[in-house]
C-alpha cells in the first residue's frame, strides 16, 4: 500500500523544479527564479501578500538545504528527519564519495539500533516433535530447547546481556547461564567480557574494531572452566559492496578450524555461503532467500559435509509489522521434517516435526506436495482474501485520519496557484500565438482514480484524491515551448501541487496540445516528464 516504501521524497528539488544531480549554479539559478515569483514585496494585497510570505519561506528552505553540501547530502539519505534531529558530519569527511559512504554507515547503524530497540528481549523456543515415535507408542516430544537473553543498556557506552538456556532431550538435559559486558570503547570500536556457566562453562573477552569504512576486525579468546582448554579466534570481516559482505574466521583450540563466509542481501533477494574445514570435520552450507513481494518469501537451504547432509526448502509470510510465519520442509542424513516456525520481534518459536527417519521417495514426495498443496488453496480461498479486506480497511482508517491534513494541503496548493496563474496565462497565450505546447488538462493523485485517463466516469469520493494542476504546469513550460519534471522528484512537492491521497500510488495525467494536434500522457509520481513527444499523440 506504502508508495513511498524506501523511496527518498525529496520534495525540495521538487519545490525549486532542479534534477537531484543539479548543479550549485543550477539551483542558485531556480532559487532566484522562484524567489521573484513568490517574494511578498511584489504583492500590495495583504491576502496575496500572506500567501506569497508562506510560499517564499518554502523556496528559502529549500535553498538554504540544497546549497549546503554537507546539508544537501545529509538530506539526501535521510530527508528533512536527518536535518532536524541534528546529525552532523565530521570535520574529516571533506569528499562527496567520503560524506556518502559515512552517511550509509550511519544510516545502518541507526536501523539495527532501532531493530534492536524493538526487539528486547529476545528468545526462541524449539519443541522437537517425532511421528515415528508417537506411533510406536513413545509419546510425540522428543525434545525441548529454550533460550533467552535480556539487554540492558547501563549508560550510553555499556550494556549488558544476560541469558539463559536450557534443553532436555529424551532422558537427558542440561542449562546454562551467561552474562556479556560490552564496554564501546571509541566510535570505531569495542570491548565486550563474556561468561558463563553450566553445560558451556567459561570466562572470555572479545575486542572489535572498525579497521575502515568497509572492514571490521574481531578477535576472542575464552577458557573452557570445565577442561582448562584456551580457544582463540580471529575474525575479519570485508564489505564487497553496497549489498554484499565476506568474512574469514580461524578458530584455534581443541577444535580448530577456519571458516569462509559471504553474505549478499538486497529488497528483492539474500543469500549466504559458508564454507568450514577443521581438524575432525569439513563441511559446507548455502541458502538462497527470494522476496516475493513485501509480505511473502521463498527459501531453500542445503548443508553437507562429513556429518550432515541435508536440502531445505520452503517460505513465509509476513502477518504483521514485527510477525512473520514459516513453513520448512527439509530431507537429509537425519531424515523428513517439517519445520513451523513463528517470528515475532525477537522471539521465535520454532516446531521441527520428525516424520521419517527413512529415505523413501514416494514418502518424501507426498510429504513435499500435500503441505504445498494445502498453502496455495488457503492463500487463495482464505489468506488473499482476509488481507484484501484488511487492507481496505486500513486504507479507510488512514484517510479518515488524513482527510484534515490533505484538506489542509489542498487549500495551500490552491492559493500557491492563485500567484501563479497571472504568468501561467501569460505563457499559455504565448503558445497559444506560436501554435506551440499549451497544457489543456493536467491532474495529478490516486493511480486508481486516473487509470481511466483524466476521471472518466469516476465517484465523488475517488474525484477527491486527485488535484488539477493545469495551472502551474502551464506556467513550468519554458519559452522553448517545452515542458521537464525530473526523474526521482516526488511530484506532489511541485509548487502548486499537493499530495491529495497519502500512502497511496499516484500518477501524473496531462493532456496538451502542440502543432494543432492532441495529446496526452500518464506518468508515475517518481518518472520523468518530458513534453511535447510524438509518442504522446492520440
Amino acid at each position: 500500500m506504502e508508495e513511498d516504501a524506501g523511496q527518498p521524497k525529496r520534495e525540495l528539488y521538487a519545490v525549486l523544479q532542479v534534477s537531484p544531480e543539479a548543479t550549485d549554479e543550477e539551483i542558485r539559478k531556480a532559487y532566484r527564479h522562484w524567489a521573484q515569483v513568490y517574494h511578498p514585496d511584489k504583492y500590495q494585497d495583504l491576502h496575496m501578500k500572506e500567501i506569497a510570505t508562506q510560499n517564499f519561506q518554502r523556496v528559502c528552505e529549500a535553498y538554504e538545504v540544497l546549497s549546503d553540501e554537507s546539508k544537501r547530502q545529509i538530506y539526501d539519505v535521510y530527508g528533512m528527519e536527518g536535518l532536524t534531529s541534528g546529525l552532523e558530519l565530521g570535520p574529516k569527511l571533506n569528499k562527496p564519495e567520503e560524506l556518502k559512504e559515512e552517511l550509509e554507515r550511519l544510516r545502518r547503524r541507526k536501523e539495527h539500533q532501532k531493530m534492536v530497540a524493538h526487539f528486547r528481549p529476545s528468545g526462541t523456543i524449539l519443541a522437537h516433535l517425532s511421528l515415528p515415535q508417537f506411533l510406536d507408542g513413545d509419546g510425540i516430544m522428543r525434545g525441548m530447547a529454550m533460550s533467552s537473553e535480556v539487554h540492558f543498556q547501563l549508560s550510553k557506552r555499556n550494556t549488558i546481556a544476560i541469558g539463559g538456556n536450557l534443553e532436555v532431550q529424551e532422558s537427558s538435559g542440561g542449562a546454562a547461564a551467561s552474562a556479556v559486558l560490552k564496554h564501546q570503547l571509541s566510535s570505531v570500536s569495542s570491548i565486550e567480557f563474556m561468561a558463563s556457566a553450566g553445560l558451556r562453562a567459561l570466562v572470555g573477552v572479545q575486542t572489535t574494531r572498525h579497521l575502515s569504512l568497509h572492514s571490521t576486525a574481531t578477535i576472542t579468546i575464552a577458557k573452557s572452566l570445565r577442561d582448562g582448554s584456551i580457544n582463540l579466534s580471529n575474525t575479519w570481516t570485508r564489505q564487497l559492496s553496497e549489498t554484499a559482505n565476506g568474512n574469514v574466521q580461524l578458530f584455534l583450540g581443541p577444535e580448530s578450524s577456519i571458516t569462509v563466509g559471504w553474505q549478499k542481501k538486497d529488497e528483492k533477494m539474500s543469500a549466504a555461503g559458508e564454507l568450514k574445514i577443521g581438524t575432525t570435520s569439513f563441511g559446507a552450507s548455502a541458502n538462497y532467500t527470494h522476496r516475493f513481494s513485501s509480505v511473502s518469501h521463498g527459501r531453500i537451504a542445503g548443508t553437507f559435509g562429513s556429518t550432515a547432509l541435508e536440502i531445505e526448502v520452503g517460505g513465509g509470510r509476513k502477518v504483521s509489522n514485527f510477525s512473520t510465519v514459516r513453513m520448512l520442509y527439509t530431507i537429509g542424513i537425519q531424515g523428513i521434517f517439517w519445520k513451523f516456525e513463528l517470528h515475532r520481534g525477537g522471539q521465535k518459536f520454532i516446531i521441527p516435526i520428525l516424520l521419517s527417519r527413512h529415505l523413501n521417495l514416494t514418502f518424501a514426495t507426498g510429504a513435499f506436495l500435500i503441505p504445498t498443496s494445502l498453502y496455495f488453496l488457503l492463500k487463495k480461498f482464505v489468506v488473499k482474501p482476509y488481507y484484501l479486506q484488511r487492507e481496505k480497511r486500513k486504507a479507510l482508517e488512514n484517510k479518515e485520519i488524513t482527510s484534515a491534513q490533505v484538506q489542509e494541503a489542498r487549500v495551500a496548493a490552491e492559493k500557491a496557484q492563485q500567484l501563479l496563474q497571472v504568468v501561467a496565462n501569460r505563457k499559455r497565450n504565448r503558445q497559444v500565438e506560436t501554435n506551440g505546447l499549451i497544457i489543456t488538462k493536467a491532474l495529478y493523485g490516486s493511480r486508481k482514480a486516473l487509470k481511466k485517463g483524466g476521471l472518466t466516469e469516476v465517484n465523488d469520493e475517488l474525484a477527491f484524491e486527485v488535484i488539477d494542476v493545469t495551472v502551474p504546469l502551464n506556467f513550468l513550460v519554458n519559452d522553448s515551448g517545452q515542458l521537464k519534471l525530473h526523474e526521482g522528484v516526488k511530484k506532489s512537492g511541485i509548487m502548486g501541487f499537493c499530495d491529495p491521497c497519502p500512502g497511496e500510488p499516484k500518477e501524473l495525467y496531462v493532456e496538451y496540445t502542440c502543432g494543432g494536434q492532441i495529446f496526452e500522457v500518464t506518468v508515475d509520481d517518481y518518472a520523468e516528464l518530458l513534453i511535447p513527444q510524438e509518442s504522446h499523440r492520440v
